[in-house]
């Protein structure tokens, strides 16, 4: 069992925090998963908490009576498309709040008790998309958001047994491909003709949660299927 294995992470009831919840069950971590949906978990060492991203006190009031992590996971998010000239407000009002605003509420508490303890692992899932990509732009903004975060929180942490990295996967085969609100926006399919899948995702996770990725902080690492290699 690993020696620091109390793990938060959000977005469990699908796609990439489910294959990540579900990862680290199965090597023995224990994880509390944050989701407004219905746990679709169910294992003696996972604990569902009901909670709406969206609402900052309702994190506020969770977080005044959680215990201190080992590691956090985020994972949560939506995704919504439109062209410039077409860009919803109330779109980038919900990607933020749940990307960005959400993650920061729920890092201004972990973070500092990790930093007491001298030791943890923040992974933020965000995006190949965060490089900018047509009709995505409002996406793009919040995902890139990640990154300068994960960069500052990781400068100032990195002296205190804590990392911090963003994992940026490229089109990954979960719910959110059928989301009708994205439908006139095919996914690219990777070079390697596929999909990316949760579990190769929830594996790197899992790695860079580990005591063997103490020296990796302040990264954004693709998973890419080789999208970024030169054409």
């Amino acid at each position: 069992m690993p020696s620091r294995n109390r793990v938060l992470v959000t977005g469990t009831s699908s796609g990439i925090g489910q294959a990540v919840a579900q990862y680290l069950i199965a090597h023995d971590y224990e994880v509390c998963g944050l989701d407004i949906s219905h746990p679709t978990i169910n294992d003696p060492k996972f604990k569902h908490i009901e909670l709406d991203l969206t609402d900052g006190q309702a994190i506020d009031r969770y977080l005044a009576q959680a215990e201190t992590f080992d590691s956090f996971v985020h994972c949560a998010g939506v995704l919504r498309v439109n062209p410039v000239g077409a860009l919803n407000p109330s779109d980038l009002d919900l990607m933020w709040r749940i990307h960005v605003a959400a993650l920061t509420r729920l890092a201004n508490i972990v973070i500092p008790r990790m930093v007491a303890q001298q030791y943890g692992r923040v992974v933020l899932v965000g995006s190949r998309v965060a490089q900018g990509l047509p009709g995505r732009s409002q996406y793009a903004a919040t995902k890139a958001a990640l990154i300068a975060l994960a960069k500052s929180w990781a400068a100032e942490t990195v002296a205190d047994g804590v990392t911090v990295n963003v994992v940026s996967p490229a089109a990954t085969q979960t719910a959110m491909l059928a989301d009708p609100s994205r439908q006139s926006v095919s996914p690219k399919v990777p070079p390697i003709g596929r999909l990316i899948k949760p579990e190769e995702i929830a594996s790197f996770v899992a790695y860079l949660l580990s005591p063997m990725a103490a020296p990796i902080t302040g990264q954004d690492v693709q998973i890419c299927g080789g999208a970024s290699l030169p054409s």
